[in-house]
C-alpha cells in the first residue's frame, strides 16, 4: 500500500517562498506511469490542481500558478517537492499531495501565510 507523508512550515511570512515535501513509501516516483501531484484547498473553495511531477520527471502547472511554482523531485529519498513563490495570504490553504493516479493521498496540512 504506498503512503504519501506531507512535511513542510505550516506558517509562511507573505512575500516569502511556501514549501511542501512529500516523501512516498510503498513505492517508487520513478515508477508505473505515475504523476505525482499537489492540489489545495482554500477555505470555502474546491480543490486547486497547482501541478505535477512525472514518473520520467516531466513537469506541469497550473497556467494561473505557473509563474511561481516550482515542482522537483528526489528520486535518491522517494520526494517531491513544491515551492510557491511570493506567498500572499491568498495561498492559505490545505496542501495535499497526491498520486498513483489520485488514488494515494497526503493527510492535507494547513498553511497559512500570515505575517
Amino acid at each position: 500500500q504506498m503512503q504519501l507523508q506531507e512535511s513542510g512550515p505550516g506558517l509562511v511570512k507573505p512575500s516569502q517562498t511556501l514549501s511542501r515535501t512529500c516523501t512516498v513509501s510503498g513505492g517508487s516516483i520513478t515508477s508505473d506511469y505515475y504523476y505525482w501531484n499537489w492540489i489545495r484547498q482554500s477555505p470555502g473553495k474546491g480543490l486547486e490542481w497547482m501541478g505535477a511531477v512525472g514518473y520520467d520527471g516531466s513537469t506541469y502547472y497550473s497556467p494561473s500558478l505557473k509563474s511561481r511554482t516550482s515542482i522537483s523531485r528526489d528520486t535518491s529519498k522517494n520526494q517531491f517537492t513544491l515551492q510557491l513563490s511570493s506567498a500572499t495570504p491568498e495561498d492559505t490553504a490545505v496542501y495535499y499531495c497526491s498520486g498513483g493516479g489520485y488514488g494515494f493521498w497526503g493527510q492535507g496540512t494547513q498553511v497559512t501565510v500570515s505575517s
